[in-house]
């Protein structure tokens, strides 16, 4: 099966947003997701380094987009 793998990466942003909390550096997002779009998600700018020992990933660029994906995929 072929994957369009900026869909996943879209969702996966998305779905990011409903695990986010503040902490002293910004936004965080637990990282339970696949660890290849993780790593697609960095590449592109939309979260920090994902291979860290934190249980958790910060959001860069796609802290806003995050939020705004999941409204439109989400949202009633």
């Amino acid at each position: 099966m072929d994957i369009d793998k900026e869909k996943v990466d879209e969702i996966t942003l998305a779905l990011l947003y409903l695990t986010t909390f503040k902490d002293r550096h910004g936004l965080r997002a637990w990282k339970s997701h696949s660890w290849e779009v993780l790593d697609r998600l960095h590449e592109s700018g939309q979260i920090y380094e994902p291979a860290t020992k934190a249980r958790s990933v910060m959001l860069t660029e796609g802290a806003e987009r995050s939020k705004r994906l999941f409204e439109k995929h989400f949202a009633k």
